[in-house]
Formats: structure tokens, C-alpha cells, sequence
């Protein structure tokens, strides 16, 4: 492959443009002056050929069987072929331990689901880095360096929700090269402490910015690729290295594991790059192989459009899903595909880690859980394929953990020694309607209130009624005394725009639980409304918000009242049946 070094004309503008599209890596040349560089960055996103979208029409021509590979070249079309290394002894370095991943028989889950063909898994945490991401961070290097955009001293800089940043972070490491991994606030701190123990300097971005956003992990990346000379973004959005990698390898390994045949592969779909480059060689050498995506609820990757309704607007699987559709995704060649959802996803990958031994990752119990569901019908001597992406390293604070997993719904944890107001509600505390902001106020107008009316928390809401924040009293102060906000910003800009939601039938258990980990919490009520005769919508509407005083005020009142010593289980509803009949 020889990637193209970016185009002159800027990249803003619609995604089917008839701007030159630039294929492969980010990079603003080696001759730019840094005060060209610091005059791009404060135009636009920063970029320095204005923002280059991540979702531009492919231009790739594949088609199945009909560009020849040429061995003696090892080209297939404009690309070079790349296989996997070798087995040996003694690896020159760890980058040879990158492919050749097991291909593990998944024996427990499938008999207690009744499955009669063979399930098979696909085991990617084997991996040098511990993720398949690992096979694109490679090829993505070492194309760039063949082609000489990437050379000795040069900066990587990678927008990637972690598994990408970690591959390139392990090459880079390993290289010798500078690396700079941008992503957002919602990826583990595993991975961050990961990253930064291979020497990678990280920049955290909002989760909840959109992909097209001056804040997002994408343009943040594109910024920075302006302010650094030699730096380059390899860009897994569009490098065709990313499903060639598994185009070479990925897909090959698993047909020669499977004898030639195999009758339904089944995976994650992220940038795309992993089902697109798998999925293209199975139609060539299995046409009659069934290609299963998996996307989660609150992403628009799945086909058909109908399949992404929802009214979910986040999940905690990390890397898988996204709000737009990558320019290296291929869906023409997904057959089918099925929504996970978190529930199912952490309930499937803690039994692949105690049923089968697998210590596999979140995104890999949701693959596993619709491979279940996708192979019912497959017969006896059919094999069905699932690729289990990351292993658990990156998750051992998050769904290993009984109680973080209690906190979102998932299972449910029984207390030894339960405490008498453990299974109170919400509704039980005197929870006053809190005052609300529009998001155009200042922020020092916010401020100004929050003293006025005696507030630490303000919710920010439109004039629609859409809960879009909550401003702080320490957030604003804190954000203004580091620049990060003026005094005359909208108070949007300094809010938190991820928090925890409770109603008034959750319980002062899971409360304490939550509040253990946050400073507050909303309590919303959802509200119907008629808009005409036949439409309806749902809204949610703040009752209150609620902070660990409440909750201490509460227990401490009834406990005042009842001379309670608080280790018992006599409730402030139930002491008066109690007293009524010891008398």
C-alpha cells in the first residue's frame, strides 16, 4: 500500500465532495513553518487542510475475485500483500507475536444453549497488545513507513477509543517513535494507565461530543497535528491498511484454522475495518459464509436504518459502534445484522471468563451473546466463528466489578447486613424542584445565581425541556480560574453533560452506591405528552437532585426520631406497627 500524502484543497464540506480525497494517513508535510502551523490551528477545527472527515465515500473498487493477487510483487491491486509471521522460537521483538491468534472451541455456552453446530472463538487478546487492534496498528506503521510518511523522530498522534492507541503505543515503543493518543473521557482507566506505561502522552475528550465537534477526540487529534512538525494521524477511519490487515491475515488464519470452510463469522463493528477486510475474503473463498455484525443500541452502523431506533444514547461497551459511518466500513458485504446491548454483553463476557476460561473483554461478550443467538439454526458440522476483540485487562474496575455492574441494572447484589433504610425510596427524601438554567446564560450569571439562591448545582435545560447539564458551583469557578471558560461563555460549555439519573422508586441502597462515586445525582420523572391526537412523547422532567446530605439528613432525622442505633432493620415505616404491637 502506498498511502497518498494529504490534498491541497480543504476538506470541509459534504460527504460525497468532489474534493481529492486523501487516502491513508493525516500529514501536513515536513516544510510547514510553526507559524503556519499555529495560524491553521485556530481556524476551523484546526486542521491543517480544514477538518477531514472520517466518514468520506471509500474509494476502494473491491469486488470479490476480481483484482488478482500477484505473488512475485506481493501486490493485489494498489496494496501490498502482508501475512502473518512465522512461528519461532526466539521473536526478534514483540512485534512478532502480533496474528496467529488461537481459534478456541466454546463448549459450556454452546451446550447450555443448545446449540448443534461448532462455536467457535476467535481469540484477539492473544495479541501482543492484548486486542485484534493490534494487527491495524502494525500494518498502519509499517506502510507508512515503506512509503516514507513515517520516519525516524516522527510523532504518532491517534484519535481511538484505546485498543487502537494501545497497538500504536506497543509499535512506537518498540520503534523508537513519539506517540500522542487522544480519546474520550469514557474509555477505562486501564487502558489510559496502558498507554501511558508504553511511553504514550494522552489527551482526554468529552464523550459526549459529537464526532464532528472542535471537541472531539477526532478534531482534537487534527489540532494537534497542526502544532506538532513530523507528526502524523494514521487515521483507522480511512487507512486502507486497516481491513487489509485483516483482509491478509485475520480472515486467513481463521479459514485455514476451519479447513478451508466455514459457515458464519461473527463480529463487532467499531471502525469497520476488522468485518470489512474478514468479511470481503470470506465472500471470496466462502461465498456461501453467512457475515454477522454486531453494533450496539445507540449506534447508527447497523443496516437496515430501522434497526438503530432507539431511545438509548449511550453504553458502556467500549470500542464498538459509532455515531457515523467510518470510511473504511464496508456494510455490502454484512449479511445480517444484530443489536447488543450492555446488559447482555457483560452478563455473556463474565460467563466466558467462568464458564470457558476466556478472559475476555465487554465488546466480546456482546459478539458472543448474538453468535447465540445467530447460530440456532446452523446444523450439526457447520462452524460458526465469533472474534472476541480485547481481552479483560482494560476492564478490571468496570464490569469484573459486582458492584459497578449493580449500579447500572445489570445483576443484582445481596447485602449480608442490610441496612433498615437500605430499601427506602427516593421519594422517601424531601427533595425540593431545583432551579434551572437555559444553556445560553453566562457563566458568570450562573454564578451569580447560584450564590443569590443558595445552589452548589444548577440543571441546564433548553426551553424544549431537554436535559442537557449540570452546572457546578466548583466546575465553573475551577474552569474559569484555568482559562478553560470566560466569564461571558455560555454556561453549556462548563457544565457536566455526564451524570447519573435516578427516579423516585430507586432505592437509598443503590443511591448510597452511586453517591459513593459522585458528588450528586438527578432525580427525573418521565412526563407524556400529547403533541397532537395521535402522537405522544416522552420526556423527562428533574424533580430534584439529590447529594449525600440528603441522604445522611434523612437517615440521621428518622434515626434521631426513632432512637434507632441504626444497625437494625426497623424501617421509620414499619416501627410504628411494631410499637403498636409489643404494647
Amino acid at each position: 500500500m502506498s498511502p497518498v500524502a494529504i490534498a491541497e484543497e480543504n476538506m470541509n464540506g459534504p460527504k460525497n465532495m468532489d474534493h481529492k480525497i486523501p487516502v491513508g494517513p493525516i500529514t501536513a508535510g515536513r516544510s510547514r513553518k510553526k507559524s503556519l502551523a499555529t495560524q491553521l490551528s485556530k481556524e476551523g477545527h484546526g486542521c491543517p487542510m480544514g477538518f477531514v472527515r472520517p466518514d468520506l465515500t471509500s474509494r476502494c473498487t473491491w469486488k470479490a475475485n476480481e483484482t488478482k493477487p500477484d505473488m512475485k510483487k506481493g501486490t493485489q491491486g494498489p496494496h501490498s500483500i502482508d501475512k502473518s509471521k512465522d512461528r519461532m522460537k526466539i521473536m526478534p521483538d514483540v512485534l512478532y507475536n502480533i496474528g496467529n491468534t488461537p481459534l478456541v472451541r466454546i463448549n459450556k455456552i454452546s451446550k447450555t444453549a443448545g446449540l448443534k453446530c461448532e462455536l467457535l472463538a476467535k481469540c484477539e487478546f492473544f495479541n501482543a497488545g492484548g486486542s485484534v487492534k493490534d494487527r491495524i496498528a502494525l500494518r498502519m506503521v509499517e506502510d507508512a513507513e515503506k512509503s516514507g510518511m513515517l520516519k525516524a523522530g516522527d510523532t504518532i498522534i491517534e484519535p481511538t477509543s484505546g485498543n487502537t492507541g494501545i497497538g500504536l503505543a506497543l509499535a512506537a515503543a518498540v520503534k523508537g517513535y513519539r506517540c500522542i493518543i487522544v480519546l474520550p473521557e469514557k474509555m477505562s482507566n486501564e487502558k489510559v494507565a496502558t498507554l501511558r506505561a508504553l511511553g504514550a502522552e494522552i489527551v482526554r475528550t468529552p464523550t459526549s461530543a459529537s464526532w464532528d465537534s472542535p471537541e472531539s477526540h477526532i478534531s482534537v487529534a487534527q489540532r494537534l497535528l497542526a502544532e506538532i512538525p513530523n507528526s502524523i494521524i494514521l487515521d483507522q477511519y480511512r487507512n486502507p491498511g486497516n481491513p487489509l490487515a485483516h483482509y491478509d491475515t485475520t480472515a486467513e488464519e481463521i479459514l485455514e484454522q476451519c479447513d478451508g470452510k466455514v459457515d458464519m463469522v461473527i463480529m463487532g463493528a467499531g471502525t469497520g475495518g476488522t468485518i470489512s477486510g474478514i468479511g470481503r475474503k470470506i465472500k471470496e473463498k466462502c461465498p456461501d459464509c453467512i457475515v454477522v455484525g454486531v453494533d450496539p443500541l445507540g449506534s447508527i452502523l447497523a443496516e437496515p436504518e430501522n434497526l438503530n431506533r432507539t431511545e438509548v444514547s449511550y453504553y458502556d461497551v467500549e470500542g464498538t459502534g459509532y455515531d457515523f459511518i467510518p470510511t473504511v466500513l464496508d456494510r455490502t458485504v454484512v449479511d445480517k445484522w444484530i443489536k447488543s446491548n450492555d446488559k447482555d454483553s457483560f452478563i455473556m463476557a463474565r460467563r466466558l471468563i467462568r464458564e470457558e476460561g476466556l478472559l475476555c473483554g465487554g465488546s466480546s461478550g456482546a459478539t458472543m451473546a448474538c453468535a447465540v443467538q445467530a447460530s440456532q439454526d446452523l446444523k450439526p458440522g457447520q462452524k460458526c466463528v465469533a472474534l472476541l476483540a480485547d481481552g479483560v485487562r482494560n476492564y478490571m474496575t468496570k464490569f469484573l466489578d459486582d458492584q459497578w455492574l449493580a449500579d447500572r441494572d445489570i445483576i443484582e447484589l445481596k447485602d449480608e447486613m442490610t441496612n433498615w433504610w437500605a430499601e427506602e425510596k427516593v421519594s422517601s427524601l424531601e427533595l425540593s424542584a431545583p432551579l434551572s438554567i437555559l444553556p445560553s446564560v453566562a457563566v458568570e450569571h450562573a454564578i451569580d445565581i447560584m450564590v443569590k439562591e443558595g445552589y452548589d448545582q444548577l440543571p441546564v435545560i433548553t426551553e424544549s425541556g431537554k436535559i442537557v447539564g449540570v452546572a457546578t458551583m466548583g466546575s465553573l469557578k475551577a474552569k474559569m480560574l484555568k482559562g478553560k471558560v470566560n466569564a461571558t461563555d455560555p454556561v453549556e460549555a462548563a457544565s457536566y453533560n455526564t451524570f447519573k439519573k435516578l427516579n423516585l422508586d430507586t432505592t437509598l441502597s443503590k443511591l448510597n452506591r452511586i453517591l459513593d462515586t459522585e458528588h450528586f445525582a438527578l432525580v427525573v420523572h418521565n412526563q407524556r405528552l400529547y403533541t397532537n391526537q395521535k402522537d405522544i412523547q416522552e420526556r423527562e422532567v428533574i424533580v430534584g437532585i439529590v447529594t449525600d446530605i440528603d441522604l445522611l439528613q434523612y437517615i440521621s432525622r428518622h434515626e434521631a426520631g426513632n432512637g434507632s442505633d441504626g444497625s437494625g432493620s426497623t424501617s421509620p415505616r414499619n416501627s410504628q406497627q411494631g410499637s403498636e404491637k409489643s404494647n
